[in-house]
């Protein structure tokens, strides 16, 4: 099946959406899978620089307690699919231009690291505090990840994929994706939210079926 999942890296319900997910595939070793990442800006008018993260949080929550009071729900689910969010290491936003663009590169180069690449952008920034919008973060990353170093910095330094990363996020927004994650299954099926893994099974046996009457009538 094909499998796009709209994302952003400093969004936390995106890491615990594929934790849940993977924990889906899992149970389901019968279910194979294309993953597609694709581009979701939770903060599209974010100056390329990032922002402060006090700064941040009072633009976007009205203050830090307000923000504590979101922050220590999403570390309570969290820890129950076995993250330990460090949401206090962060001191700077970024802009996620810069790492989508390298999700967009690393799934064109090597498909088989983009995996490997999500799973170092979402614990740099949510466990170690990094800025991911940072190009020596990044190159870090995907040096991690397998990626050669000097061809990804070529890339990072150049404005590849920007107008690209800006359209998907424009689709997502089309399609009614107003959060994210979500996952689209086949182009037909659609999960909203990190949801848990027994909600994917449905979804599982509806593609599979349709494959199979796909193929009984070929």
């Amino acid at each position: 099946m094909q499998l796009d999942i709209f994302s952003d890296p400093i969004c936390p319900w995106c890491f615990i959406g594929k934790r849940r997910m993977e924990a889906a595939f899992a149970a389901r070793s019968d279910v194979k899978a294309d993953i597609q990442w694709r581009a979701f800006q939770l903060n599209p008018d974010m100056p390329l620089q990032g922002m402060d993260r006090q700064t941040y949080l009072t633009t976007k929550f009205g203050g830090v307690d307000q923000a504590k009071q979101v922050y220590d729900n999403i570390k309570a689910v969290g820890a129950s699919v076995g993250l330990d969010f460090k949401f206090e290491n962060i001191t700077h936003t970024p802009s996620t231009m810069s790492a989508h663009r390298l999700i967009k590169y690393t799934q064109r180069v090597d498909p088989n690291a983009a995996d490997t690449l999500l799973e170092q952008l979402f614990t740099s920034y949510f466990l170690q505090g990094k800025n991911i919008g940072d190009i020596d973060v990044l190159l870090d990353i995907a040096e991690k990840a397998g990626l050669d170093k000097k061809s990804t910095r070529d890339y990072l330094q150049t404005m590849e994929d920007f107008e690209e990363v800006q359209a998907e996020d424009l689709q997502a927004r089309r399609l009614g994706i107003g959060g994210v994650p979500c996952f689209i299954i086949d182009g037909q099926y659609a999960l909203s939210g990190a949801q848990e893994p027994e909600a994917f099974y449905p979804i599982f046996d509806l593609s599979m079926q349709a494959k199979t009457a796909e193929s009984s009538t070929a």
